[in-house]
């Protein structure tokens, strides 16, 4: 295992590298609130499969910090998406698979429409494609689950994340896997990477410009307009989605065929929360490793 920092245009990105040198490369995009750590016992079996793992701390996160004070703290996911295209090509990765889960799994979609001839396949956890959209449908059940999202539009919720973000995370974690003991060790390890001095604001624009609450940066608008413009995912895709998930109900990810022109699975894991990887990676890695396999090179 080698920890490394990879320097992009706006960041210095701290990722954990490991498995076989000559393996398939794969990076794994961890979620919010959530940080590297999360892969830990996913990475095993991808390393005993062959895979070489690529698991980098987001914008915001852990140790990766932006390189200059005055780069805007962006939570665009257009830019997390560009994050991950610009650190694959400094480590030199010109084809490549991604697992995404939550804001990983949003950076991986919109990574695969961006750069499809780059990914050989994108796995997404706990997360549909076509849900980025402010003016999206959305059912009455799901807008209860993003009470969050609307807390964080608040100067009460602004506060909260930035002034007793280990309780308010702790409380997330509890709420979204229902069936799940959480390990206290597990949390406290994780929980150390939302104290990044740039976490409270990255988290609180990213919520905000999802709904139009922000501004968008002018930057990023080329690319935003791409995703707009041709949402259609050509890139072979996996959709893994815990039957139980309080956070984006499973009807968040059905019925979006039509968004995909490549092979496209979907699968619903009966009794599991938001958190597949971390509750149930036996029933991950039974349907990933074969799509990986089938998808290589």
């Amino acid at each position: 295992m080698q920890d490394i920092t990879i320097t992009t245009s706006q960041l210095d990105i701290a990722c954990r590298i490991s498995g076989p040198e000559d393996g398939f490369p794969v990076i794994l995009l961890h979620g919010w609130p959530d940080d590297a750590l999360t892969w830990n016992r996913l990475l095993p079996d991808l390393h005993a499969a062959g895979f070489r793992t690529y698991v980098p701390w987001l914008r915001g996160c852990g140790p990766t910090r932006f390189r200059e004070a005055d780069i805007p703290r962006n939570g665009q996911l257009v830019a997390l998406a560009q994050d991950m295209l610009e650190m694959a090509e400094v480590v030199g990765l010109s084809r490549f698979s991604v697992i995404g889960h939550d804001w990983g799994a949003r950076t991986a979609y919109i990574a695969a429409v961006l750069a499809p001839d780059r990914i050989a396949g994108c796995v997404a956890l706990s997360v549909g494609w076509g849900t980025n959209d402010a003016g999206q449908a959305m059912s009455y059940r799901q807008m209860q689950n993003y009470w969050y999202h609307w807390l964080m539009g608040l100067d009460r919720g602004a506060g909260l994340i930035r002034n007793d973000r280990q309780r308010f995370m702790r409380y997330i974690w509890s709420i979204w896997n229902p069936a799940w003991k959480i390990p206290e060790d597990e949390f406290a390890a994780t929980a150390q990477a939302f104290e990044n001095p740039d976490w409270a604001e990255i988290t609180l624009h990213s919520y905000r410009v999802r709904w139009g609450l922000a501004e968008r940066f002018q930057a990023f608008e080329d690319l935003e307009k791409r995703v707009v413009t041709d949402p259609i995912i050509h890139v072979p895709t996996l959709v893994i989605h815990g039957g139980e998930d309080p956070c984006n109900d499973p009807e968040t990810s059905a019925g979006k065929d039509h968004l995909f022109t490549g092979r496209y699975e979907r699968h619903v894991l009966t009794g599991i929360g938001h958190f597949p990887q971390r509750q149930s990676v036996s029933s991950l890695t039974e349907l990933i490793i074969p799509f990986l396999f089938r998808n290589r090179g």
